[in-house]
């Protein structure tokens, strides 16, 4: 999962991944929870992951515009 990190904060788990690591994939896992449509982009650089984007993209269903135009 990229480049592992030589601080002493940074304490491998059972499975040899480092707490940063696990951390990143809980991210990496919230981002991905509950997204129908759109799309989860993670950045790395130098095989570190530095940034996770999350675009989700919403349909307004013809019910919904048409009830929106009712009440306005």
């Amino acid at each position: 999962m990229g480049k592992k990190s030589d601080t002493a904060e940074d304490h491998a788990t059972a499975d040899g991944r480092s707490d940063t690591e696990d951390l990143v994939l809980a991210q990496i896992r919230d981002s991905l929870r509950n997204l129908r449509f759109g799309h989860v982009q993670i950045v790395v650089q130098d095989g570190v992951v530095v940034q996770i984007d999350r675009l989700e993209r919403r349909r307004i269903t013809r019910n919904e515009r048409q009830a929106s135009q009712a009440t306005n």
